[in-house]
């Protein structure tokens, strides 16, 4: 898929899936295994802005990563990086993301359903 513009919706997402992942100090950590998940800030690129996330623990040991808000251009191979504070907490291998903002956004606009507009051109106000 090539997008028509660096900033298309298509390219953005707010969820992924890693394989089973790495942890440095606690494997994994305390408040994760404890609540199942967990908040923190990731980054999948080096010198990125870290990004306010919600780690949920898988049975297997993956994590799904929601994000705050959407990033753009993740990619199944890049190395997902947790961070909570200066700490580094650990990493995971993306392996599959949900649906782009784009997608999303095209699923809403069929759920709403016709436009008032159009339903007044079909039943006439009386």
């Amino acid at each position: 898929f090539k997008a028509p513009s660096t900033d298309h919706p298509a390219l953005y997402r707010d969820l992924l899936r890693t394989n089973r992942v790495h942890w440095i100090a606690e494997e994994p950590p305390a408040e994760l295994v404890r609540d199942k998940m967990m908040e923190c800030h990731f980054r999948f690129r080096h010198q990125m802005a870290l990004v306010p996330c919600v780690l949920t623990l898988n049975q297997d040991g993956s994590v799904w990563v929601t994000l705050v808000k959407p990033a753009r251009a993740i990619t199944p191979g890049q190395f997902a990086v947790f961070y909570k504070g200066d700490e580094c907490l650990g990493s995971g291998k993306i392996l599959r993301m949900g649906p782009s903002v784009y997608t999303m956004q095209q699923g809403k606009n069929r759920e709403e359903g016709p436009k008032k507009e159009e339903i007044d051109k079909i039943e006439p106000a009386t």
